[in-house]
């Protein structure tokens, strides 16, 4: 696949999130250990070339917080997130519909979203010359502030189902 001609996806678990008493799920905070590793993601897509382009985020408390952690390490590179309703509490067919509409101009797509939607996605979307070691990782569990990396050569609107390579899947800590 030549870089010229493919998309990349990042699909992300926001980080770690506090349970405070009285508060509804939808405005759960990050805890310490979600600010801690937050920025590490954002960290590793700097050193290994992967900046996004354009970022969606689940409208949650969390997820934006995730966001904002990421965006700072992006720097200068960090586009405007788009807050997306749809990704909270979404299933994986509905995360996908939000991803087939986004424009052929985007290279890099990143997803701040919620389990279990987020690695339900991922796996349907992980072809079968995925990176073995990443998908069986993937598989087995995919923590807070954890992210998968694809790529799909064609566009955002065919992307479906083991249609894009699994390159890395990375827990940052």
């Amino acid at each position: 696949m030549s870089e010229h001609h493919f998309k990349r996806l990042i699909l992300m678990r926001h980080a770690k999130a506090a349970f405070p008493l009285g508060v509804e799920d939808h405005d759960r905070p990050l805890a310490q250990r979600g600010h801690n590793e937050a920025p590490l993601a954002g960290k590793w897509l700097v050193e290994n070339n992967t900046v996004p382009d354009f970022i969606l985020c689940s409208s949650a408390l969390r997820t934006r917080q995730t966001c904002t952690w990421v965006c700072q390490q992006l720097g200068e590179k960090a586009p405007t997130p788009k807050l997306e309703s749809a990704l909270y509490a979404a299933g994986a067919t509905s995360m996908l519909a939000v991803v087939n509409h986004v424009p052929e101009t985007v290279g890099t797509l990143m997803v701040i979203s919620h389990m279990p939607g987020i690695q339900s996605l991922a796996l349907r979307l992980a072809s079968r010359d995925s990176d073995q070691d990443a998908y069986m990782d993937l598989a087995s569990g995919f923590p807070t502030s954890a992210f998968a990396v694809f790529e799909h050569s064609g566009s955002w609107a065919t992307l479906d189902g083991q249609d894009a390579q699994l390159t890395n899947f990375v827990v940052p800590r």
